[in-house]
Order: C-alpha cells, then sequence, then structure tokens
C-alpha cells in the first residue's frame, strides 16, 4: 500500500511525527515571552526549532496565553540591506582606527616559563 504523501528525497522534512512533507517553515519557542515564532525555514536544522511542512504550519495550535508571530515571507528582503552593511563596516573602521594598548602587570613581564604544552604553560609558584 502506498501512502498519498509524497517522499521527501534530501532537504528537511516535517519534524511532526509520520508526517514525511518537506519542511517550508521554522517554529521557535521563547519561553519567557510565552511566545511562539513561525517564519521562514532557517537555513540550518537547530536542535530547539521545529521545522514544519505548510499543512502543520496552518493548523499550528498553542496553548492559552500563548501569542505566535507569523513572519510572513514577503515581508521584504532576505539578509542585509546596503545600509547594514555600511554600518558593519563603519563600525569595522572605527575600531580599525583605535589604538588599543593591553597592560601587562609587572610581576607577569618578568616571570619565566618553566614547560609549555600546546597553548598552555607552566609558570613557577612563588
Amino acid at each position: 500500500m502506498r501512502s498519498s504523501q509524497p517522499v521527501r528525497r534530501g532537504g528537511r522534512g516535517c519534524s511532526r511525527a509520520s508526517c514525511r512533507k518537506p519542511a517550508t517553515r521554522t517554529l521557535t519557542y521563547v519561553y519567557s515571552d510565552s511566545t511562539a515564532i513561525l517564519g521562514a525555514l532557517s537555513t540550518f536544522a537547530e536542535p530547539h526549532a521545529y521545522d514544519l511542512c505548510n499543512e502543520h504550519a496552518e493548523r499550528l495550535t498553542l496553548p492559552n496565553g500563548w501569542t505566535v508571530i507569523k513572519a510572513d515571507e514577503t515581508d521584504g528582503e532576505v539578509g542585509p540591506n546596503s545600509d547594514d552593511i555600511m554600518a558593519i563596516a563603519d563600525a569595522v573602521r572605527e575600531m580599525g582606527n583605535q589604538q588599543i594598548s593591553i597592560p601587562v602587570a609587572p610581576e607577569a613581564a618578568n616571570t619565566q616559563e618553566i614547560g609549555r604544552r600546546g597553548h598552555l604553560r607552566a609558570l613557577p609558584s612563588r
């Protein structure tokens, strides 16, 4: 007997038990705010998020008192826009122009190593 549901080949499937449809949305919970967020399918599978097919995303029910935020996929472009990229570039440029000096404690400068293993070093006790 063949199932009427399509078999998924590659990609991520719906997280609901016995559903074999491809996932199209990702559901995450913010427990501290009693909020569920249903958005576009995330780039990577997260252990604390649920990937849902269209059918299960539309039929989503939540406990009493919880709110759901449905991020529409057509809300705009995905990723940073040119203003975001310029703000990041300006912040990086500003940090690069700053003089950073890290003071070295005088007792640390006079301490000699007695051994080294990878990134760890052994110092004599005083």
